[in-house]
């Protein structure tokens, strides 16, 4: 038997989205009763919608080529399935605060306390409870991010990937930029806008799979990220 955690945000109209990104829209394409001939019918059933919105839109990653120029030829859908299909183990930041950082050292504190072995390979997910305190608030955009010297530290175990629940791994205008630059110099991306990481935290390693679209160029993609545990 399984257990499997949803990671993922809800996609909807008007949500949340980083600053300056495509903003997200729905509407009605067709309806059953236009499929159906009805006139005059006193419903209007959604039978396609018409979505529009950006590759980093919500629960997603960042292929290679978001990370910066020299990386382009790294889009999402040249990147191997294996970076999205990966075991995990969840690390507890939620004592951080608004736009605090996340150091090296507190990276390998937090494995030593929390009896976390990081391995190469894994997708690291970091817990800081940002999505549940200010989804939806005007501090949404102020989460707590890595520092370049954590990332380089992630970077040197060989993971994967690692994931938070914030828009940015980093801290915008103080290391985001930089954390960026290093996943693209050393091989490995992120997540962002993660959800549900407190339903992780003490209960070992899982499955983690977070499989993107595979759009064609694609600088990033939407994901349904999951971990999945065995009982």
């Amino acid at each position: 038997m399984q257990q499997i955690i949803d990671l993922s945000q809800e996609i909807f109209s008007g949500m949340p989205v980083f600053n300056g990104l495509p903003e997200v829209t729905f509407t009605v394409h067709a309806t059953h009763e236009q499929w159906e001939g009805l006139e005059n019918a006193d419903t209007a059933t959604p039978s396609v919608l018409r979505l529009e919105l950006g590759e980093h839109t919500g629960t997603h990653v960042d292929a290679l080529s978001h990370m910066g120029r020299a990386y382009a030829g790294q889009s999402i859908d040249t990147m191997p399935l294996s970076m999205f299909y990966t075991e995990g183990v969840c690390l507890d930041f939620s004592h951080k605060q608004l736009r605090e950082l996340i150091t090296a050292e507190e990276m390998e504190t937090a494995c030593t306390q929390q009896s976390v072995d990081i391995r190469p390979g894994d997708t690291v997910l970091l817990y800081t409870d940002h999505y549940r305190r200010h989804f939806g608030t005007e501090d949404w955009k102020n989460g707590p991010g890595l520092t370049a010297e954590a990332t380089r530290w992630l970077g040197k175990k060989k993971i994967a990937a690692f994931g938070v629940e914030t828009m940015s791994p980093g801290v915008p205008k103080v290391s985001n930029r930089d954390v960026h630059l290093i996943c693209g110099e050393m091989g490995f991306t992120h997540y962002e806008n993660m959800i549900n990481l407190h339903l992780l935290i003490g209960k070992g390693r899982f499955r983690f799979i977070a499989l993107p679209l595979k759009i064609r160029g694609g600088t990033g993609s939407p994901v349904r990220a999951v971990a999945v545990f065995d009982l």
